[in-house]
């Protein structure tokens, strides 16, 4: 026992001290995009993007980018219901291999615009990369942000389409097109237009019929979330050989994830 302690104390020490070396110098060039997108995303491109890089970098500086990256990205999700049994659609909403010696959870917000940053420049690349090389098991989990209006409605169609065997497409679409469905609230007709007419028939079924199994396995995921201290999305973890580590909040992007994972897969 006293090694094995000895061993978890001087892993946590090795991870510390690799987020503290590497950090600042990845976020510095992280900020440039994360910049862009939130004077896109939420302002629709007419607010200086200087003053958006300086807020950003004050909030990098005083440990509140969490709160201004993606608009409500971080609150707490008040009114959570308890999950009720019912069929865990993890599997369905996840990609790559459970053997695969790291897995990522990522708690998500469709409408979440840092979701969608993280999802696009990172997430994708992770998809080409570790996942279908086996080192990677990546899993979706759904958190809903009440301040997001439409946000649950898509987590009802993502897990829908989970159902089908359609969910990877589906993620797609929600986050691609996140500004078309997220502005009008016309998820429906969005994923309408990207899926096959054969697949969206399964979808628009399940969803009218398993409401409730679809609503518990929202709340059961929001449920671990909350557990484990989310209030804000995205939230990732990162699982290898039984410890868990939670990654800085808002995201991060592929240059340093991939640096971490190389990190990881050094280890004995």
């Amino acid at each position: 026992m006293e090694s094995d302690e000895h061993w978890s104390r001087e892993r946590a020490l090795h991870t510390s001290i690799f987020w503290s070396q590497t950090l600042l110098t990845e976020r510095a060039s992280y900020y440039n995009t994360v910049s862009h997108r939130i004077s896109r995303h939420l302002w629709g491109g007419h607010v200086n993007r200087f003053c958006v890089k300086v807020l950003v970098l004050i909030a990098l500086g005083g440990s509140l980018l969490p709160a201004l990256l993606g608009a409500g990205s971080r609150q707490s999700s008040l009114g959570t219901k308890s999950a009720a049994p019912a069929q865990d659609l993890t599997a369905l909403k996840s990609a790559g291999s459970r053997e695969a010696p790291i897995t990522i959870e990522v708690f998500s917000d469709y409408q979440c615009p840092q979701c969608r940053v993280f999802y696009l420049d990172t997430a994708r690349q992770l998809m080409q990369t570790y996942i279908p090389a086996g080192k990677v098991y990546y899993v979706h989990r759904d958190f809903p942000l009440s301040m997001h209006s439409h946000s649950r409605e898509a987590a009802r169609w993502a897990n829908a389409a989970a159902m089908a065997g359609v969910f990877q497409s589906t993620e797609e679409t929600l986050y691609s097109k996140q500004d078309q469905w997220g502005s009008t609230g016309k998820i429906e007709d969005t994923l309408a237009s990207a899926l096959s007419p054969a697949d969206m028939k399964k979808v628009r079924a399940i969803e009218a019929t398993q409401g409730a199994q679809i609503d518990a396995a929202i709340a059961r995921d929001m449920a671990l979330g909350e557990s484990r201290g989310v209030n804000g999305t995205p939230s990732i973890y990162v699982f290898h050989k039984g410890q868990m580590t939670p990654l800085p909040p808002g995201g991060v992007n592929y240059s340093l994830l991939k640096q971490y994972i190389d990190y990881l897969l050094q280890q004995r």
